[in-house]
């Protein structure tokens, strides 16, 4: 199961030291397959951004995403994109600058457009009970799409134990995507 980090900037401050030492934390103690930054907050977007690919060069992380920026993805070197479900419509525009694209997904039609624009990797939630995200998707429902679609799914939304990521493997998800999972 492939784990998938999206930072988020509740866990660090905005001076890039800061961001070093949570990154620090995260990839000594966890196997990060792909990491996302994500930082809605701050206004050093790019710094931060810069920061975070030395962190992952330094660990031998080479899928780095960034969130929703495809010029910022494609300037600094990263290895691909992440979309929110609102800016589905810019797979396209994102595969034509040979970036990896991992869009987020609450419905099985979101997940079939993202499909049919090009899409290599989704994530599905929430499914789990997460703050301020809807009813989870659950168990049911995640096993149904890793049955009827063909893309790789990241189970995201409410993942914060070894249970739950193990619930999710044993329905068939390409893997796991969290924020709060991997704080410490």
């Amino acid at each position: 199961m492939k784990s998938y980090l999206i930072t988020d900037p509740k866990y660090y401050k905005p001076l890039g030291d800061s961001l070093e030492d949570y990154l620090e934390r995260v990839y000594q103690n966890h196997h990060i397959d792909y990491s996302c930054f994500r930082d809605k907050k701050n206004s050093n977007t790019k710094e931060l951004a810069q920061i975070f690919l030395l962190l992952c060069q330094k660990y031998k992380i080479q899928k780095t995403l960034i969130n929703s920026d495809i010029e910022l993805a494609k300037e600094l070197g990263f290895f691909g994109v992440h979309l929110t479900s609102k800016l589905l419509k810019n797979i396209k525009k994102a595969k034509e600058k040979n970036l990896f694209v991992i869009a987020s997904t609450h419905t099985i039609k979101e997940v079939e457009f993202a499909i049919e624009q090009g899409v290599d990797a989704v994530t599905f939630s929430p499914i789990f009970e997460t703050p301020n995200k809807g009813k989870p998707k659950g168990m049911k429902k995640l096993k149904e799409l890793v049955l009827s679609q063909k893309v790789k799914i990241f189970a995201l939304g409410g993942i914060i134990t070894k249970k739950q990521i193990q619930k999710c493997q044993d329905v068939g998800a390409y893997g796991f995507a969290s924020i709060r999972y991997f704080k410490t």
